[in-house]
């Protein structure tokens, strides 16, 4: 069963499942019916592991929340606005015509840790009002005002962060278009919830005459004492604090140089279950010939691979498709819970075995996790073009040999293969006029013995039949029996065509391909355990460069295509994003230098995640990438709460490194919180173990690790480079006029 372009698969699974036991009442007897291959089972499966990965993250944010406000009447405030966020983006989600499947799902995890972000925002300045002797009605509205534009900001920064990813081209933007505007809705419904829902919240759960909880008396110490040691090694670092724009050098050394040596794929490769193995025999084997190897090599692989659960076998390409010297072998295994070995465990174990068959070649070929048009084919292809045959001919046998002595590939082939055997006849025209004989007259007794020539129909008990003309196979099988032909003279006497033809063997390729108009050959291979089709793309462009001249046109095809397509446009929205966020900043800060500083938490984070990367031997893939964009969104967060605040702290007459001190002690609490609900909310993503686990884990891992490195540095290095950057103010000119008087600035608050 094929679904048509735009079906939803596990809609057809579940329709198909509910007739199956009807069909089978309607077949014979003698006919057995059953479901070899589903692909719906690792979908539902995958969708399942998402929905268990958004629990987990969201008691992980509720307790974090708890931790910090230690009292369940405040923390309850903001871990409504998960579920009622949720649900709205649930319900953008049916206006846009999305479906629930994996990547919309993972952008419900994520959105997890952010849509929490601005609940908490409004409820600590809230409750801070409160401390101040507030009534709850005051201050709920007091607190949800002078929160009001900051919230709105933040949040229309973060959601800004995706627009690139919305907007891509090709098929990351496909691929990635629902993902984006799941999350970036999260994040503007929870604006919404946070300034509207949440005050109510507070009015409503704040009792008269509260008093802390004994928990709350006793950790209280511990958090001030925590706010002053941070305020003690801030100072201190204040006194170098050129240091900080060491640290931001080297962290941008140690991004490059550690991504560089990061492996890169377009998206991991996941455990599905099944595996397959296409054979090729030489041009003009039997279909008998054919049909015993692929039994041979079919029981091979029953004997071999223990975790088996069928192994379905097609010769000729099966259903009618391919030519006779061509199979397949498609494995499926059982679930992973009830195997020790892992897909690509298997999948190496049989490769190793596989030169024992000396019949044809065997290539073992492994579902893409990201197949964007099904062309199917190994990893790695590799065309090289010419429009001269012959020098492409000459090419080829250089470019296969660096290409089998390389480490990094295995099961090279080509598709341009000289392989098809053909007999040249060169009829010796002065020699059959002599004797009589025309052209036609030889290339008709070759038609006639060699061509499967039709001669027209007869009907036998009411069926048609086809009268068929040719030697039998006994006497066609070798090229010599060609010589054994006769050829009637125009005097009617029988002459050998031996006598008039020269025969010659050759070989020619079955089909000549082309590649934007060139005549091409596809080097085709798969990754070497242990390297990534990267590595492969990497090694066929320097083998290239090394055996083709200027002559030679080099492209790329199937999945390295699209690797190469996703890791262009990935960076494109990566430059992009960062673009939309200045602008953003600079339109809330009304200034060029302060969003600057602000952007210095960027090359933090991305330090962070590429060590992340590193340390877990993971790959620089589409996921990680995506992770890598949503980062900028997320570290800009807690550079905007620093220096938002330290500008007011100015106004209210603070000396500017005074100022910047001042506010990362009184922000650290709400930084605190926020960084470690979305590295909490994320952190299930790192530490998947289910099915479709291996593609979320580069993107937690990214996005735990970037996030966390960032809140270190972030602390101590945004400060710093504040006291740098930042500008005199307008009133701070002012007051250090000698003249002027200077007019108390009214304390107002920010929190963010």
């Amino acid at each position: 069963i094929i679904p048509l372009p735009g079906a939803n698969y596990v809609s057809i699974s579940d329709e198909f499942f509910k007739r199956l036991d009807q069909i089978k009442k309607e077949m014979p007897a003698d006919i057995t019916l059953d479901v070899s291959t589903d692909q719906t089972k690792f979908i539902k499966r995958s969708i399942s592991e998402v929905e268990e990965t958004l629990i987990i993250s969201f008691l992980l944010v509720v307790l974090i929340i708890y931790l910090f406000f230690r009292d369940f009447l405040i923390a309850v405030r903001p871990l409504i606005d998960i579920p009622v966020s949720l649900v709205a983006t649930f319900f953008i989600m049916y206006l846009c015509g999305f479906s629930i499947n994996v990547l919309t799902m993972l952008g419900i995890v994520l959105a997890t840790g952010l849509v929490v972000d601005d609940g908490i925002v409004v409820t600590e300045n809230i409750y801070k009002k409160l401390e101040q002797g507030m009534d709850k009605y005051q201050a709920a509205i007091e607190g949800s005002k002078e929160i009001f534009f900051a919230v709105i900001s933040t949040s229309i920064t973060l959601a800004v962060v995706f627009l690139p990813v919305v907007f891509l081209p090709g098929f990351v933007g496909r691929l990635f278009r629902e993902f984006g505007i799941v999350v970036a809705s999260a994040v503007l419904i929870s604006a919404f919830v946070s300034l509207t829902l949440t005050p109510m919240l507070s009015v409503k759960l704040t009792r008269s005459g509260h008093k802390h909880s004994w928990f709350y008396n006793f950790t209280e110490p511990f958090f001030v004492g925590m706010e002053n040691g941070y305020e003690r090694l801030l100072t201190l670092f204040m006194k170098v604090r050129g240091l900080a724009w060491v640290i931001i050098v080297l962290s941008i050394t140690a991004a490059y140089f550690i991504g560089t040596t990061i492996q890169q794929e377009l998206a991991p490769l996941e455990d599905r279950s099944q595996f397959r193995l296409t054979l090729s025999a030489p041009e003009g084997t039997s279909y008998d010939f054919m049909d015993m190897y692929v039994d041979n090599v079919t029981k091979f692989v029953m004997d071999s691979v223990p975790e088996y659960k069928t192994a379905i076998a097609n010769t000729a390409g099966g259903f009618g498709g391919g030519s006779s010297n061509s199979g397949s072998v498609r494995v499926n295994l059982v679930d992973p819970a009830y195997r020790d070995r892992s897909q690509q465990q298997i999948v190496d174990d049989v490769n190793k075995s596989l030169p024992r068959f000396p019949e044809g070649r065997v290539f073992i070929s492994q579902e893409q996790t990201i197949a964007v048009n099904r062309r199917g084919g190994q990893p790695v292809q590799f065309v090289i073009q010419n429009n001269d045959f012959e020098k492409l001919k000459a090419a080829i046998p250089k470019m296969l040999e660096a290409a089998n002595q390389s480490p990094v590939l295995q099961n090279v082939d080509i598709d341009l293969k000289f392989n098809k055997p053909e007999l040249l006849v060169s009829i010796n025209r002065l020699k059959a006029t002599q004797l009589g004989i025309s052209v036609q007259d030889i290339s008709q007794t070759l038609q006639l013995a060699y061509s499967n020539l039709r001669f027209g129909y007869f009907t036998k008990e009411g069926k048609q039949y086809q009268v068929i003309g040719q030697v039998a196979r006994a006497n066609r099988d070798d090229p010599d029996d060609l010589k054994r032909l006769y050829v009637r003279t125009n005097s009617g006497t029988l002459v050998s065509i031996d006598n008039v033809v020269t025969v010659e063997e050759s070989a020619t390729p079955p089909s000549i391909y082309h590649f934007n108009r060139f005549k091409s050959a596809t080097i085709s291979a798969s990754p070497a355990p242990g390297k990534t089709i990267g590595d492969g793309i990497a090694v066929m462009r320097q083998i290239a460069a090394e055996n083709l001249d200027d002559t030679f046109v080099t492209s790329l095809s199937g999945s390295s295509r699209d690797f190469a397509e996703s890791s262009g446009n990935t960076s494109y929205a990566f430059l992009l994003a960062l673009v939309l966020i200045y602008l953003v900043l600079a339109g809330q800060f009304e200034s060029f230098i302060d969003p600057l500083t602000i952007m210095f938490t960027v090359p933090l984070a991305v330090c962070g995640a590429f060590i992340s990367l590193w340390m877990f031997g993971l790959t620089l893939n589409i996921f990680s990438q995506i992770g890598m964009i949503m980062l900028i969104g997320l570290v800009t967060k807690n550079g905007i709460l620093i220096v938002e605040f330290a500008n007011q702290k100015r106004e209210e007459g603070l000396e500017k490194v005074e100022a910047v001190i001042e506010a990362s002690r009184l922000r650290l609490r709400p930084i605190l919180m926020t960084s470690l609900a979305m590295a909490l909310g994320s952190l299930p993503l790192a530490l998947s173990l289910g099915d479709a686990s291996t593609s979320r884990i580069p993107l937690g891992v990214v996005i735990v690790g970037g996030v966390m490195f960032s809140l270190i540095l972030t602390l101590f290095v945004i400060p710093s480079i504040y006291t740098f950057l930042s500008r005199q103010r307008k009133h701070e000119k002012e007051r250090n006029k000698p003249d002027s008087p200077v007019e108390p600035h009214q304390p107002k608050e920010l929190a963010l």
